[in-house]
């Protein structure tokens, strides 16, 4: 789809000199900035941070403080 926007001249000269040392087009850089852009505020979302416990009682078994963070939110040991 063909839009058309206004940018800063500054932001424009930047682009225009990446794009030929990096042997690409402006456009190429720009899909990759907007697309960078939706992405970091997707991971921005705000997971729910979920506490392991056993039983309500502590700790659930085998973890150990350091492990909190990557358990609460899946990631791996």
């Amino acid at each position: 789809m063909k839009t058309t926007i206004e940018l800063p001249d500054d932001l424009v000269a930047q682009v225009r000199d990446i794009a030929r040392e990096e042997h690409t087009t402006m456009r190429e850089l720009m899909i990759e900035g907007l697309r960078h852009a939706l992405e970091r505020r997707q991971a921005t979302t705000r997971a729910e941070f979920v506490f392991p416990t056993y039983a309500g009682h502590g700790l659930a078994e085998g973890i150990i403080g350091a492990d909190i963070i990557d358990v609460s939110y899946g990631l791996p040991r």
